[in-house]
């Protein structure tokens, strides 16, 4: 049985995971370098990134069919690394060339550690607590920094020095006379044409491939000069996408002598990377988990994407995380098990290895076309029709992670939306406490408390009580209502203090077993007014189920 299950997360169907690791593989090209370049390193070291990225994470992580590889999310945060990495380096006494890479390869060793132990204590768990409005955000804001990323791959609209504003007409006409641009977008616009198409006639070749091999053959063919993955390459300052294998960076150890005063720096960017890598990676599991209907592994996912970044750190490689718009082509070419990322992740290191001059001469259009059928399938359109229709404090949130997503990045995004989220929570719960007041047939006057008890809450518990004008018996009665952390506690506590200095005689009831501990803990006197309810079956029920959910 576990071989069988084995098996089937591997592959289902084999020639689909193949098609489709593929396409992510040539997919995956210029967004590794693209990033690269955004880090200030080499191009190589982006691919070898994602290489290593993708046949750890595809092979031992937590969710089959997700990609991974070098992404933007770090790449922004790498750039800073590098950058203080390599002046620290010039102003050594004995100046050490091309240091922020080195320190960009030890600090991703501390990313690793940080994520694996994060997997260790089950933390991967935690992105189930993540509220629907801020999963489509996270969507929505990613869409658009995807589709932004691709508009800096477009030529030129206009002449240098001509403004749209005070040269109005003279923008439009060059914009109307780019020759480069058209094509481009003829391009782009065929790619789209053949992926939207192609299902409706046969699901058996990936559509995202197709459109790629057939534009490829139109440019090469019909030599038509566009902008190709070597000139872009060449063009950001890069030699080409050949190269060997990873080796191992046995320098870092050497220099961590002299980065000894740095220290900090580089726990702290290991922070911001670990906490970056892993929230994307979580989202997008959690992403792919709705799309197909199963369910992976965070933790596990943790575990491999230390891993992984570890390996980068060791051989070389740029590091990453999760990649929402590789993994969804992934998904919608029909790459449902580990096989396609594995493919994916060894087809990338063959184009370095033997096909680099074939590789190069895939036209930019094609991926760019590719992208952007991306974007439409990642954004969220029903968010624009649910906005009305769903709670003001959730469409602010959803509204709020998108704008945070494009404006910083993904964790802070996706962090505030949390807090905004708790914080709203926090304050209706808080709203919600009610105390029913009644009176027995012996004069007892009883409380009876609805809703939770907790930080929020307390000063409305405490405006329910007159303490001075009750009867000599009180009762609390907590049936209905559950004290949640220490200032539920801790207001109770007050309350009854309060009543007993009045000399008055006070008894709490229904009250879970883990409150009474804490109370009598405080104050042994407590064990006299905390009474057991015998003949209350609801309370035996409740408690019962407390005791199994611990």
């Amino acid at each position: 049985m576990l071989l069988q299950k084995t098996i089937k997360n591997f592959t289902q169907n084999p020639k689909n995971d193949i098609l489709s690791g593929i396409t992510v593989a040539l997919a995956l090209v210029p967004e590794a370098v693209a990033f690269a370049f955004v880090a200030g390193i080499d191009p190589l070291v982006g691919l070898y990134g994602a290489f290593m990225m993708g046949i750890i994470t595809s092979l031992f992580g937590g969710r089959p069919g997700m990609i991974s590889g070098a992404t933007g999310a770090m790449a922004v945060v790498m750039v800073s690394l590098v950058a203080k990495g390599n002046e620290v380096g010039l102003a050594l006494a004995a100046p050490v060339e091309n240091l922020g890479l080195q320190w960009l390869f030890i600090t991703l060793l501390v990313v690793g550690v940080i994520q694996i132990l994060a997997g260790v204590l089950r933390l991967g768990k935690f992105v189930r607590l993540i509220p629907h409005p801020v999963m489509m955000g996270f969507v929505n804001g990613l869409a658009i920094v995807i589709f932004r990323s691709q508009l800096g791959l477009f030529p030129e609209l206009a002449t240098e020095g001509i403004s749209f504003i005070d040269n109005t007409g003279d923008w439009f006409a060059a914009f109307f006379s780019s020759v480069d641009f058209w094509k481009m977008m003829g391009l782009v616009g065929l790619t789209m044409g053949i992926m939207y198409g192609l299902p409706k006639l046969t699901k058996k070749i990936p559509a995202a491939l197709a459109a790629i091999v057939v534009v490829a053959a139109i440019v090469i063919f019909g030599k038509v000069d566009v902008s190709t993955v070597g000139s872009f390459i060449q063009d950001g300052g890069g030699s080409g996408l050949k190269g060997g294998l990873p080796t191992f960076q046995d320098q870092i150890f050497s220099l961590l002598y002299t980065i000894k005063d740095h220290l900090w720096t580089i726990l702290s960017y290991a922070g911001i990377l670990a906490a970056i890598g892993l929230i994307e990676s979580l989202m997008t599991l959690n992403l792919i988990d709705e799309m197909t209907e199963t369910r992976g592994s965070g933790n596990r996912e943790c575990i491999a994407q230390g891993g992984a970044n570890m390996l980068n750190g060791l051989f070389g490689g740029m590091g990453g995380c999760a990649m929402i718009g590789q993994s969804i082509i992934n998904i919608n070419s029909g790459g449902r098990g580990r096989l396609s990322g594995a493919t994916a992740a060894i087809a990338l290191l063959c184009f370095i290895l033997f096909a680099a001059p074939l590789i190069e001469q895939i036209p930019i259009a094609a991926l760019v076309g590719v992208m952007f059928m991306v974007v439409i399938g990642t954004f969220a359109w029903s968010s624009f029709r649910i906005l009305r229709k769903i709670p003001l404090s959730d469409a602010i949130v959803l509204i709020a992670v998108s704008f945070i997503t494009v404006w910083k990045d993904l964790a802070v995004a996706v962090i505030a939306g949390v807090i905004i989220s708790a914080l709203v929570f926090a304050w209706k719960s808080a709203t919600r406490i009610r105390a029913r007041k009644s009176i027995k047939e012996d004069g007892t006057k009883v409380y009876a408390i609805w809703g939770p008890l907790f930080f929020g809450s307390t000063t409305a518990f405490n405006s329910k009580f007159d303490i001075a004008n009750d009867p000599e018996k009180i009762e609390i009665d907590f049936i209905e209502s559950k004290v949640s952390d220490h200032s539920g506690v801790e207001a109770l506590r007050n309350i009854a203090n309060k009543y007993m200095d009045q000399g008055k005689q006070i008894s709490l009831t229904h009250l879970s077993p883990d409150c009474k501990e804490i109370l009598i803990k405080w104050n042994p006197e407590f064990n006299d007014i905390i009474k057991e309810a015998i003949d209350d079956p609801r309370y035996h029920v409740v408690t019962s189920m407390l005791d199994s959910e611990v």
